[in-house]
């Protein structure tokens, strides 16, 4: 494909047509002249962590300008997790990260764009933004809205949306009454953002700082901060810069910042989510996704845990952020980072670090030094066994010790739904091992979250005597033993489809190992005359990607 650009079109007498219907809606002469910035903005009213992007886009907006640079914004979905979660709404979620995409992607090449600032918070949002820029491979940046500062305490810490689902298990077992329980509702989210703890949506805006594709220390900002309006800002003059300076988004999403992206992610104990949306991103990037996951296994063993955030501890994002962010985490965890990598500011990884200012003190409660981290290792951890041949994730930061192991006889269930009711009804015991099945990419469709499930548990006093294993996926703010992204699905004749109530489940962190006591005879059998079970998929867009989702641990892209 010809990579022509906005400001070569804008310069050629043949495109007079464009340069009109820019001046019909208020362009100058001097600013078709500029580089074009395209600003990708997923606002919108249905989603709290994108609530404040017009504010953000702005600032962007002022600092193209500056830079003299021509910002042309354009809109792009964005779907929440929270509201989504529980219901068949969920589905759409990772299926939307296609789409977002191939939205980038859309306007950027019909338009053609010099740049692209990208706007997104939240879970889905920030990883389909990133890919689109992969695929792209021009000049990109990515701003974040940034995080909701916590809710009134509840249970011991400062609350956040999640309390309230947990505080329902806690309503049916009257270990808190309604007037609470309504209290919390009202006060667990005191103002808009991404959600206040270390799920999904700040795991992957901390990792995109990780790999340069973001403003240094802008991660985690909270949103009603004015400084998250300077990192916009400082956003826009640097979309500026890598345009001018022939910058591509590939000349930064490369195998070494993926791997400095890794070191983050497992030593913070991100989000699960985040080892599928690092695989998808590498392979819009032209790398070889397996690579990105047989590095995780390898760096899980040695990059110590140096910072605890909810659900891993009582401390927030807010927290997080004033003990020193991202640049202070990679700090800590210097000698695992390739140092040389380029970020979007044209400088490396290293010179990034040597500038960065912390505005606030050092928190060691929150962030630890690599010489006395919080463990030395399995921030998460990629299992493998007789119930994973392909590989499962789990995340040890968010587990207590003692749960390192767990054997348990299983509970099986072909649904979310079917979980949550048993669990509510009290159906669940301690010891047991729920497993859901038929929710991955294909099987669900959807790969949808079991949030519920766990909150669940948390709020009917199992979460520290239960385990749930799935090949779906889990919420960052899950905490507890779990496993999830089990590959292959069930849906595809995984093993997990072999199971029975009953069957005796081991999960083993030390070992990394997910196993089931029986022989790959006994599986083999209970398998030959298989077949899974009939889902009603609607007619649309998640029927398309039922049809060409590969497997969790190749990132649950759509392959044609």
């Amino acid at each position: 494909m010809t990579k022509r650009v906005g400001s070569e079109l804008l310069g050629n007498i043949n495109f007079a047509e464009v340069r009109a219907l820019y001046k019909s809606m208020g362009f100058s002469q001097d600013e078709l002249r500029g580089p074009v910035i395209g600003v990708a903005n997923a606002w919108s009213e249905v989603v709290p962590g994108h609530y404040t992007l017009r504010r953000v886009a702005e600032f962007v907006k002022k600092g193209i300008y500056r830079a003299g640079g021509t910002a042309v914004e354009f809109g792009v979905i964005g779907a929440c997790d929270a509201y989504a979660s529980g219901h068949d709404g969920m589905k759409y979620i990772l299926p939307s990260r296609e789409l977002i995409a191939a939205s980038v992607e859309t306007m950027a090449r019909a338009h053609l764009v010099d740049g692209l600032v990208l706007l997104g918070s939240c879970d889905k949002i920030i990883p389909g933004m990133l890919m689109g820029a992969a695929r792209l491979d021009i000049p990109a940046v990515l701003a974040v809205g940034g995080p909701m500062i916590g809710g009134a305490e509840f249970d011991g810490r400062k609350s956040d949306s999640t309390s309230v689902t947990e505080a329902v298990g806690m309503l049916r077992t009257g270990r808190t009454d309604e007037e609470a329980f309504r209290r919390l509702e009202d006060t667990a989210c005191p103002g808009c953002g991404s959600c206040s703890f270390y799920g999904t949506a700040n795991s992957m805006a901390a990792l995109a700082e990780a790999m340069g594709m973001s403003m240094p220390g802008g991660a985690l900002i909270p949103a009603v901060y004015a400084e998250r309006m300077r990192s916009s800002e400082a956003a826009g003059l640097a979309i500026v810069d890598l345009v001018k300076n022939g910058v591509s988004a590939r000349r930064v999403m490369t195998y070494e910042a993926l791997e400095n992206a890794i070191v983050v992610m497992l030593g913070t104990g991100a989000s699960t989510n985040c080892v599928m949306h690092l695989c998808a991103i590498a392979s819009e990037a032209g790398l070889d996704p397996r690579k990105i996951f047989a590095r995780i296994d390898w760096l899980s063993e040695r990059v110590p845990l140096v910072a605890k955030v909810n659900p891993a501890s009582e401390y927030d994002m807010e927290d997080f952020y004033r003990a020193g962010g991202v640049p202070q985490v990679m700090r800590e965890l210097e000698k695992f980072l390739r140092t040389d990598a380029l970020t979007a500011t044209t400088r490396t990884v290293g010179e990034n670090l040597k500038a960065a200012k912390n505005l606030y003190c050092v928190d060691r409660r929150v962030i630890k030094t690599a010489e006395d981290p919080f463990s030395r290792g399995k921030g998460l951890c990629l299992l493998r066994g007789n119930l994973a041949p392909d590989g499962a994730v789990a995340k040890p930061a968010a587990m207590a010790r003692e749960m390192f192991r767990f054997t348990g006889p299983a509970r099986v269930f072909d649904s979310e739904e079917e979980a949550n009711e048993a669990i509510l009804n009290g159906a669940v015991k301690a010891g047991d091992v729920v497993v859901v099945r038929y929710e991955g990419p294909r099987g669900g469709p959807g790969m949808r979250e079991m949030f519920h499930a766990m909150k669940f548990l948390y709020g009917m006093g199992l979460a520290g005597k239960t385990a749930l294993i799935t090949d779906g996926r889990f919420s960052g703010t899950n905490s507890g033993c779990y496993v999830g992204h089990i590959s292959p699905e069930a849906a595809a004749g995984g093993p997990l489809a072999a199971l029975r109530d009953g069957d005796m489940i081991t999960i083993d962190i030390e070992n990394k190992s997910l196993s089931v006591a029986l022989s790959d005879g006994e599986i083999a059998s209970r398998m030959k005359d298989w077949r899974p079970p009939r889902r009603e998929i609607p007619d649309g867009w998640l029927g398309i990607y039922a049809k060409l989702a590969s497997s969790a641990s190749d990132g649950a892209v759509m392959k044609i």
